[in-house]
């Protein structure tokens, strides 16, 4: 599997620790379809480098670091049309950080101590424009975003989707793949795929966690009660 455009997926690495950091990179350098193309030692210098590179897909980011913490290089790199997406790290699976980080704009994250396969596994998801939603922990983050209640802005947002967009997006928020919901709907998956990326377009995200929060927000779906 190569990045979108179909030669190699160009990857960051963002941590203060310099063996985490190194051991990271290691390991992707040495898959054929994916090149670390920089290394980073804090949130600040990630989004100065990310400025200056072209063709960077993905951004492994850590939280805590000094100068500039994770969630604001999210926010600042996020908030760029054609961007990086960005992989939180983070050693707690419950973190508050990474509430805040995927509010911020990331398109997922992933525990530390993951495997070599999944940390490669996530850097191809998401350079395939999909998300990090599968563990139940990170369903569990995003069920927060219900807590607050209807978001009358989210509700706003929705405003421009078809009916069909909406059905697609309420399954999407569930927690539902594109073969899932293409079930659900008696749809095909290419279908469904066109559905999401319109969904996208209209609403303006980035990415599927994106429109999984967006989701909470406008009410379409309802935080769990256990």
């Amino acid at each position: 599997m190569n990045g979108a455009g179909g030669g190699l997926i160009k990857v960051m690495v963002v941590d203060d620790q310099d063996l985490v950091r190194d051991g990271i990179a290691t390991i992707l350098d040495g898959q054929p379809d994916i090149e670390v193309a920089a290394q980073a030692v804090d949130g600040a210098d990630a989004v100065r480098q990310a400025a200056s590179m072209l063709n960077l897909q993905v951004i492994l980011m850590d939280v805590r670091m000094p100068v500039m913490d994770g969630i604001e290089a999210t926010r600042q790199l996020a908030g760029s049309e054609r961007g990086p997406k960005v992989i939180i790290l983070t050693t707690f699976d419950l973190d508050e950080y990474v509430y805040a980080a995927l509010r911020a704009g990331a398109s997922g994250f992933l525990l530390k101590r993951s495997s070599r396969d999944e940390l490669i596994n996530a850097v191809r998801v998401i350079a395939a424009g999909d998300a990090l939603l599968a563990p139940p922990v990170t369903r569990r983050l995003i069920d927060r975003f219900a807590a607050a209640g209807q978001d009358p802005a989210a509700v706003d947002q929705l405003t421009a989707l078809t009916a069909r967009e909406r059905e697609v997006l309420q399954l999407l928020a569930e927690g539902n793949s594109n073969a899932e919901i293409a079930t659900s709907l008696h749809l095909t998956e290419h279908t469904v795929k066109t559905h999401v990326s319109r969904i996208l377009t209209k609403t303006g995200l980035r990415d599927r966690v994106q429109a999984v929060i967006l989701g909470y927000d406008a009410g379409l779906v309802q935080p769990r009660t256990v």
